[in-house]
Order: C-alpha cells, then sequence, then structure tokens
C-alpha cells in the first residue's frame, strides 16, 4: 500500500469533478464449488485506487460536496481470528488509507437511500459481477440487468486513473522485474520433451514464492498463432517456437506488468522464424521510439502493419504498395489484434469502465476494420500513460483459408507462397512503456529479446 495521504489525495481529486454522493463498491470472494471453497481473491481496480485494501467485503464512498470519505465493512469476529488468524480492526484500515470513519456494510444502502431522498447525484461504476449489480439494483432501484452508471464519473475516474504518478510506475516497474524473472525460467526451460503445463506451472510457482500472482491467465503455446492459447499438455518438439505472454502483479499495491516473448524449443531460431522474429522486432522497436505526448497510439497501430507489410514483403509474401496494403487492411491477415491497451492495476486498465470511453474521444472512434477494430486504445498519447507494446506475426490456417477462397486482398497477398508457412505459428514481442515529457521509457529491467540473447538463455538452461 502506499501513504494514507496518497488514497486521500486521489479521492479529494475525485471529489471536486463531481457533485452528490460516490459509491466505489470493493470485491467479494467468489466460491468455486461451495461458500466455503474460494477463487483466489482479486479487488476491483478502482477500489485499490481510491481505497488501496487488498481485502474482500469492503466498499467507500466519497462525498463529492464536502470531500468526506467513510469505509464499511464489517468488524473482524472471534471466528475469523481462529479460521483466517489476526485481522486489524476495520478502524485500523481505514486509518491506514486516511479514513476517519467507518460503518458496517448495510450503512451503505442507507446512505444511499438518504441522499436519493435528498435529491443528490448517487454515481455508481459499471458493475462486473452479478453480486454488485443485484445489490446495486436494490440501492438505486434499478433493473440489475441495467444498471445506470453514473458516465460523469466513469469520465473522472479514466481520467484520474491513465495517468500514472511516480509511484505508480515504481510499482509498475516492479511488477516488470517479476515478469523478467518469470519469463527467463520459461525460456531457461523451453527444451524438448517438456511440456507447456510443466512450465506454466513453474511460472505461477515462482510468483506465488514472491507473494504474487499471474496478471492475467498464463499465455503459453508452441502455437502461437491462437491469439489466447492457455497452456496445455502439448509437448514441446526441437524446432518448435513457444509464445510466452504473461504479467506479474505485485504483492501490497497490486499492480501488473504485461510481457511476451517467443523462445526457439532447443535454443536456435531456424532461419525462417529469425526473419520473422526480426520483423515483429523492427515492428516494436519503430513503435516505440515513436511514442511521445501527442501521439495518436492509432498512428503507432498502422506504423506496425506497415513495418511488418514490409518485411513481409520481402519474404515474397506481400506484394504491392505497402501503405496501400495496410490501408486496406490487408496486413491484418497477419496481424489481427490491436497493438497495445493501457496498463497499471489491471491489465487492461480500466476495461470495466468501458473499452471505448478509455481508449477512444470524440478525435478518435473506433474503426471497423478487421483486425484495427480490436484496437482497445486509439487516441492521442499524454505524459503519465503507461501502455503495451505488442506487434504480432501470425499465420493462422482457418483465417488464411477464408480470406483464399473470398479472394481477398489478391493484390496485396501472394497465397501461394503462404501455402508453405501453415505450420509456422506465431511471433509476438511486448514490453510495457512509459509515455515522457519528452518520449517515451521502456518499464523496469531489460527483459532479454535479442535474438541471440534470447537463444542463450535456453541454451544455458539445457546445461543447468
Amino acid at each position: 500500500m502506499f501513504a494514507p495521504e496518497t488514497y486521500a489525495a486521489r479521492r479529494s481529486a475525485l471529489a471536486r469533478q463531481l457533485d452528490g454522493l460516490i459509491v466505489i463498491l470493493g470485491n467479494d470472494n467468489v466460491p468455486m464449488n461451495y461458500a466455503g471453497n474460494v477463487y483466489g481473491f482479486r479487488q476491483d481496480g478502482s477500489f485499490l485506487y481510491y481505497g488501496g485494501l487488498d481485502e474482500p467485503g469492503l466498499a467507500l464512498t466519497i462525498d463529492a460536496d464536502t470531500g468526506e470519505s467513510v469505509l464499511y465493512g464489517h468488524e473482524p469476529t472471534l471466528d475469523d481470528a481462529i479460521w483466517e488468524g489476526p485481522m486489524a480492526s476495520l478502524g485500523d484500515r481505514a486509518a491506514a488509507i486516511g479514513i476517519p470513519t467507518t460503518a458496517v456494510p448495510d450503512a451503505l444502502e442507507e446512505a444511499v437511500a438518504s441522499a436519493r431522498h435528498a435529491g443528490r447525484t448517487v454515481h455508481v461504476l459499471p458493475p462486473y459481477r452479478a453480486v454488485h449489480k443485484i445489490r446495486l439494483a436494490k440501492m438505486l432501484d434499478e433493473d440489475a440487468s441495467s444498471i445506470q452508471a453514473s458516465e460523469p464519473l466513469i469520465d473522472a475516474v479514466i481520467a484520474q486513473r491513465l495517468v500514472k504518478s511516480d509511484e505508480e510506475v515504481a510499482e509498475i516497474e516492479k511488477a516488470v522485474a517479476l515478469a523478467k524473472e518469470v519469463h527467463e525460467l520459461a525460456m531457461s526451460l523451453a527444451h524438448p520433451g517438456r511440456t507447456e503445463w510443466e512450465i506454466a506451472g513453474a511460472i505461477e510457482g515462482h510468483l506465488a514464492g514472491q507473494g504474487g500472482f499471474p496478471a492475467f491467465p498464463i499465455i503459453l503455446t508452441k502455437h502461437g498463432e491462437t491469439l489466447h492459447n492457455h497452456a496445455s499438455g502439448a509437448v514441446l518438439d526441437a524446432g518448435d517456437l513457444l509464445l510466452i505472454d504473461t504479467g506479474a502483479v505485485v504483492p501490497g499495491t497490486r499492480y501488473a506488468s504485461d510481457i511476451t516473448r517467443v523462445a526457439p524449443v532447443g535454443g536456435t531460431f531456424s532461419d525462417r522464424q529469425r526473419d520473422v522474429y526480426q520483423i515483429v522486432l523492427d515492428a516494436q522497436t519503430a513503435c516505440i521510439e515513436g511514442m511521445a505526448p501527442g501521439v495518436p497510439f492509432r498512428d503507432l497501430h498502422q506504423l506496425a502493419g506497415l513495418t511488418l507489410t514490409r518485411g513481409l514483403q520481402g519474404l515474397g509474401l506481400m506484394t504491392g504498395d505497402a501503405e496501400e496494403a495496410v490501408a486496406a487492411g490487408a496486413h491484418a491477415l497477419f496481424m489481427p489484434h490491436g497493438l497495445g491497451h493501457p496498463m497499471g492495476l489491471d491489465v487492461h486498465d480500466m476495461e470495466g469502465l468501458g473499452e471505448d470511453r478509455v481508449g477512444y474521444d470524440d478525435e478518435f472512434q473506433r474503426s471497423d476494420q478487421f483486425g484495427t477494430k480490436y484496437l482497445r486504445f486509439g487516441r492521442r498519447l499524454d505524459a503519465g500513460h503507461v501502455m503495451t507494446v505488442e506487434p504480432g506475426c501470425y499465420f493462422i490456417p482457418a483465417l488464411m483459408d477464408v480470406w483464399q477462397r473470398e479472394g481477398k486482398h489478391l493484390d496485396f497477398i501472394d497465397y501461394d507462397a503462404l501455402s508453405s508457412w501453415r505450420d509456422f505459428g506465431g511471433v509476438r514481442l511486448e514490453d510495457d512503456v512509459l509515455v515522457t515529457d519528452v518520449g517515451f521509457r521502456v518499464l523496469g529491467p531489460e527483459i532479454p529479446k535479442a535474438p541471440e540473447a534470447v537463444e542463450t538463455i535456453i541454451r544455458a538452461g539445457a546445461s543447468a
């Protein structure tokens, strides 16, 4: 956690943007198969931002007219002490985040009812868990399927959370440092005969030993052409490309990282693998170096497509004018996703508040073109934004077959040449990058990315 003053300042800044009563619900434990057997707890990102406490059963209100905040929760009971161990009082927990006033959970309903009776606006964020929809529906006298979240609150939270403070950046860098450890571990295990499960398990175990956990379900596969493929019992063979997309959540503040690397199983890239890898690396480098305040992230997405297209033209897989190919969306056969997304307390930071509200504005609207329509963030960058930059190149047989059958982009794609690439897989490279006042900074310690550096770690792992 940060100092109490940090959370108090965040709440005060939010209160100044609104009037009425702001309600922010923390998450509860979620049962797996009965009430006492729960999934690992994950706190709501906005509650962590304004309330800091990483534990279930809490909520807070911010009175935007007076600036006063209240923390709602249960005092620990004897049963809690027996089963969970000693816990701080609710008052002590509130003091740790700069809140002098506490109340029992049911008092939240009373506070909302009082505000509504007085004709005051009650601001809530979009609920993404069923229990919160039901609770808010009861409080606001609305249908649980259509809770009217407060657009002014959503916009104010997005504006505040998008710009990271120095202490937030430092926490993200800790998360990147943890990611470096597990990526190097995974590379060292990328040898024939191992299973994807074995390597993914090693990642989870290492993070647990540091008090952290994966920022999202680990993507780890020798079938990198499937964008979100999770580990399976697939056995690695020499010559496979192992795509490793994982991040870490750090203990304490729970900021996250999101990093992707690709490892040649056995320790040597083939010529064809190295060529594609270098094209993706060139695209990522160009996009990172293009980051600066005022630059539209959508322009960088297009730059990734242009660099990718020119590289694939060099391999004889694409033809024609590169800029026309990108404008037409032909490159999306090989990169059918966006360049990146904001990072912070959520790995897709604030996606629960509405992806378009976070990533687009009056100047930039989401494209309906295949590939670019999956770009999560298109607006101009500002100093303090932390973004992933993650171009990729994939050979997806199902997509290739459909496009060839439909005769799509025949002026730009050589389908005959592509026929020998169907079993290639995919390459994606991803880092977390801060937009500074004058440009950019790649966050955290350097994680091996040059092909020779990756090969060295894998070969060293074989002799360990």
